[in-house]
């Protein structure tokens, strides 16, 4: 005990007091904090004391522990009782495995929860109210089996009253199904019928559209061969036409000479009748008689 006494007084004596100091003062106000119920802000400074000042205490892990599971944090409640739960101090140990199964009790995880308080009174046999919750899923888990068993004795009833109407339901089918059979094979009967009736109408009348396609198709040659037989006349007044109309040559000659087209045509048609009278004439000349002893020239 000396030697330990002496180790903390030099422990003490290398330690810095203003840090000694201010880890008193925020153990005390993160616990008057917890007290208040002003449990975010005990987190805060049981937090800034782990992560910040690196201390490392058990009952701050614990205090920092029970403050998340008061906000109903169970991630970092978990995270912080479970290293706790093999502690060596029998209190924290008890505790820490106690407040496990409270949160597994929530999470209705019964067999889990009743481990965790059995883990509890085994560190403490004197905690009653792990003794209280132990009693308590314990009775839980009881009824659960019981009810479970209540409930697989409901369901065989259940089934076996199930096989009974379906064994009865299934000759009731059995009856129906024979009479649908029958139904069926009549409407068949008939439906078959309307079908071939159906299709001999459809026969019939394919039969007469392909007669009037065939009128319709001699038509339509009738009237393509009266349609190609005007064309061709068509044709034949068109290259008439076309003969009659002045060469295109002609008709640029004209233009360049500054004589329209009904001029030039008025100087032909004269020109036509005065070739016609020379013929005439030369006709008339030819058919006087010839005066005797004149040659023929």
């Amino acid at each position: 005990m000396k030697w330990l006494a002496f180790i903390f007084f030099a422990l003490v004596a290398l330690t810095d007091p203003t840090k000694v100091s201010k880890i008193n003062s925020l153990k005390s106000e993160a616990k008057k904090a917890f007290l208040a119920g002003e449990f975010k802000t005990a987190i805060a400074k049981y937090r800034f004391l782990i992560d910040s000042m690196h201390v490392s205490e058990e009952e701050i892990n614990m205090n920092l522990a029970n403050a998340y599971f008061r906000t109903n944090d169970t991630t970092n409640a978990f995270t912080n009782y479970q290293p706790l739960t093999v502690s060596k101090d029998a209190k924290l140990k008890s505790w820490a495995n106690q407040q496990m199964g409270v949160m597994a009790n929530r999470q209705s995880k019964f067999e889990e929860a009743l481990n965790y308080f059995k883990q509890a009174l085994k560190a403490e046999p004197a905690n009653e109210q792990a003794r209280y919750n132990y009693e308590m899923v314990k009775k839980k888990l009881e009824e659960q089996k019981k009810q479970q068993q209540q409930n697989k004795d409901q369901n065989k009833e259940n089934k076996d009253n199930k096989d009974k109407k379906d064994e009865k339901n299934k000759e009731q089918n059995k009856d129906n199904k024979n009479q649908q059979n029958k139904d069926q094979k009549d409407k068949q009967d008939q439906k078959d019928q309307q079908n071939k009736d159906k299709q001999d109408q459809q026969k019939k009348d394919q039969k007469d559209q392909q007669q009037k396609d065939q009128k319709d198709k001699e038509q339509q040659k009738k009237e393509q061969k009266d349609k190609e037989q005007q064309q061709k006349e068509q044709e034949e007044k068109n290259k008439n036409k076309d003969e009659k109309k002045p060469d295109p040559s002609l008709a640029e000659k004209l233009k360049d000479m500054q004589i329209s087209e009904d001029k030039a045509k008025m100087i032909l048609e004269a020109m036509k009748n005065q070739e016609i009278q020379y013929l005439q004439q030369n006709k008339r000349k030819a058919t006087k008689p010839k005066e005797k002893g004149k040659p023929d020239w």
